[in-house]
């Protein structure tokens, strides 16, 4: 698949589709009762939307003119006034012509938008006979719950939503894969008139955040995480305190973490917070990915994708898609740093070794009656690494090159014995760990996901094994005392956080991201609170 065009540099239009207006926020209110959305309306205006959006659909009971009337006039905030009917994925199940008189009501009452389904759209139109007032919308929407058509085909549904008289076109695809999104930039960049652009679903959530770099002229953010109205929706929290949302321009640059699953990553969390910091026009998101090469060859462009962390399961596979790999990284035969060129080249490193080998080093030189060494504390240590995926391939090269004896064990003895023979060690099963203790003051690192959330009663070794361990080190970090480093803990040996491995190989993707020294005491001070 070639890369869709996605010049986001418009001179023509800002990032609201006509003049320099941003993008706003817009909080949908899903109360059941008036009190409920009266309080919902100050809250969204607390934390930070431009507007909101009344969901009569979802009230229990309704009162057109007493409850639009009060629900309007105390609004601190413009007002959208949405009527969702079961067929567009709504609640309302009753009579056609009472919900729509409701939405010319609202329209009388001072609603400053009404959003109304593009199948009822041109009749409801002709009924409003030029009463519309000079300041009232009519968004007129389209829902697809199945997938993200072409792109000829959503350029014809705008010229439908368009001929049936839309202020405002609004067309929400759900995105099976995350370039569908491309096809949704597409049509909102080169927009003529205010159109909103929303691919629903996790794969489809970059299109809600990116929103002001390709001109949509609004986005949905939810109250609070219980508060989600559609799949893949954030909150307006996030969207402002997390994204730096207020700061995306058409020129801003696009990094993120590639993986599937990806949304436990804290990795946007401190690269968003150090871009802040030093005032770089730069946003860094959650990606995940399906399929690698269909990612970077639809996001092509220097400003998308300018820079990617690599995760699970793509540490290994999205070798083949660069133009160069480092030395380092091509050995270990996996990568988790990806920079994309000025001309577009993809180059690849591996910061993991890095980041995980330096922390254990400083681990070990912390230990009661260590002797400080002239080289590694490592050289000479039997090092056990647990897992032959991409992180486990970086600690086993890492160890090696710092003369340490190493041992991979693998849940498939074949893979085991693949890495060990790539650096001279050993090769077992997981299942062999338990009672291998050869010798006292062993180092164990864990790369597999045994422990990691929502399975955090588990460990991939038992207790009474690690007693033969002076230092335990787990890459998983979420959560950050899993059971196997408390286990270690319990036996006396040292133990090494993954968030240390994740922070220290962050400062490195960080340097290569932008050319600029990491601030290490923000993300240090980053991952100690969220931790």
């Amino acid at each position: 698949m070639g890369s869709l065009s996605l010049d986001s540099s418009n001179p023509q239009k800002g990032a609201s589709g006509v003049g320099n207006s941003p993008t706003l926020v817009c909080t949908p209110l899903l109360g059941t009762t008036i009190t409920q959305m009266l309080i919902e309306m100050r809250r969204a205006k607390e934390i930070g939307a431009d507007l909101v959006e009344i969901r009569l659909d979802c009230l229990r009971s309704f009162n057109a003119r007493p409850d639009l009337e009060t629900l309007i006039k105390h609004s601190p905030l413009p007002t959208i006034v949405t009527y969702r009917p079961l067929w567009e994925g709504g609640q309302y199940e009753g009579d056609e012509a009472k919900r729509q008189n409701a939405l010319r009501l609202a329209m009388e009452l001072g609603a400053d938008y009404i959003d109304v389904e593009l199948q009822v759209a041109h009749d409801f139109n002709s009924s409003l006979y030029g009463k519309k007032p000079d300041n009232f919308k009519v968004i007129v929407s389209s829902h697809n719950f199945y997938d993200t058509p072409s792109s000829e085909a959503i350029g014809n549904l705008v010229a439908r939503i368009q001929a049936a008289g839309a202020d405002i076109v609004k067309i929400v695809t759900t995105a099976l894969d995350i370039t569908d999104c491309a096809r949704i930039f597409q049509i909102t960049v080169h927009s003529q008139i205010p159109t909103i652009g929303i691919a629903l679903g996790e794969r489809g959530t970059i299109s809600r955040l990116l929103s002001p770099k390709f001109g949509c002229y609004l986005t949905y953010g939810a109250l609070d995480a219980d508060a989600i109205s559609a799949p893949g929706q954030t909150t307006v929290k996030d969207l402002l305190e997390l994204y730096n949302f207020r700061l995306i321009r058409p020129d801003t640059k696009v990094y993120g973490i590639i993986g599937k699953p990806v949304g436990h990553s804290k990795s946007p969390l401190l690269f968003n917070a150090a871009f802040k910091l030093v005032g770089l026009n730069a946003v860094y998101m959650h990606f995940l990915v399906d399929d690698v090469d269909k990612f970077f060859n639809t996001y092509s462009s220097p400003d998308f994708a300018s820079g990617c962390s690599c995760t699970i399961p793509h540490k290994e596979v999205a070798i083949k898609c660069m133009d160069e790999v480092d030395p380092i990284a091509k050995k270990i035969g996996a990568i988790n740093n990806v920079v994309r060129r000025p001309d577009g080249k993809l180059i690849a490193f591996n910061t993991d070794y890095i980041g995980a080998i330096t922390a254990i080093e400083d681990g070990l030189r912390g230990l009661d009656g260590a002797i400080p060494a002239l080289g590694s504390p490592l050289a000479g240590k039997l090092f056990v690494v647990l897992g032959a995926g991409g992180a486990g391939k970086s600690l086993a090269y890492g160890a090696a090159q710092k003369g340490a004896r190493v041992v991979v064990a693998n849940r498939t003895f074949e893979r085991a014995k693949e890495l060990a023979d790539k650096v001279g060690g050993k090769a077992m099963t997981l299942s062999e760990v338990e009672n291998f203790h050869p010798e006292e003051g062993m180092v164990l690192a864990n790369t597999t996901s045994v422990g990691m959330k929502p399975n955090i009663d588990q460990t991939p070794v038992p207790k009474h094994a690690l007693k033969h361990y002076c230092l335990v080190f787990d890459a998983i970090y979420t959560p950050k005392d899993t059971r196997l480093l408390r286990d270690a803990k319990e036996t006396g040996a040292a133990i090494v956080y993954g968030t240390e491995m994740l922070i220290r190989q962050g400062f490195e993707q960080y340097k290569n991201f932008t050319g600029l020294p990491a601030p290490e005491d923000l993300f240090r001070q980053l991952m100690e609170k969220h931790a």
